[in-house]
């Protein structure tokens, strides 16, 4: 455990070295090591943080995982240019979408509600909802990357409409980050950025 874990520690239920991977120690990587990340990891990644809550258990989070040379070789261009270097040096990353038809697997994964699917069919707030709650499972796919013992390196600087033109033509998929994920490199980290105190973020009423 860190020396600088703070007293809050004890009052979590999470082992307090499982606090530090997932949370203090874990940072946000920029370069990374060459080691593989094999297709075992990325399907442990995956059902870990598929248990993520998500509205009417829609789960519209969809992975579309860029590892070969070919692939990345499509992907970069459509990037920032200050994320290419990072992006090249990752041995995989996650284009991470919204399913804007998530609603139909509801009678699959929502199946007390038979209604469910052709009232969401007909909701125009049906895009908003699948990227609100992509976003919120987005959260939870960072955090199982570091459970796996690897860093993340997400980004929002993209050409969402190359992106999706690139890699998810023809589907209702929409692009709202890309992961970066691998083991770090030596310069991986930029200086640690400071977090705001419990009375800045937190209202209790």
């Amino acid at each position: 455990m860190t020396a600088t874990a703070p007293e809050t520690t004890r009052a979590l239920d999470l082992d307090p070295d499982a606090q530090d991977l997932l949370f203090r120690e874990a940072r946000t990587a920029n370069a990374f090591t060459g080691e593989p990340v094999g297709d075992e990891r990325v399907r442990a990644i995956y059902e870990l943080v598929r248990w993520g809550p998500t509205a009417m258990n829609g789960q519209p989070m969809r992975l579309v995982a860029v590892r070969s040379p070919e692939a990345r070789a499509r992907l970069l261009p459509h990037l920032a240019e200050g994320n290419r270097a990072k992006t090249a040096s990752a041995p995989l990353t996650f284009v991470v979408a919204a399913d804007t038809d998530f609603h139909e697997h509801l009678p699959a994964v929502f199946p007390h509600a038979a209604g469910a699917r052709d009232a969401m069919a007909a909701n125009p707030g049906r895009e908003a909802m699948a990227r609100f709650n992509a976003a919120i499972q987005l959260g939870y796919l960072i955090v199982g990357i570091r459970a796996a013992g690897l860093a993340a390196g997400p980004m929002a600087g993209f050409d969402a409409e190359g992106i999706r033109r690139e890699f998810l033509d023809g589907t209702p998929l929409v692009p709202i980050a890309v992961v970066n994920v691998g083991h770090p490199g030596p310069d991986a980290w930029f200086p640690r950025n400071p977090r705001l105190a419990f009375e800045q973020a937190v209202a209790i009423v």
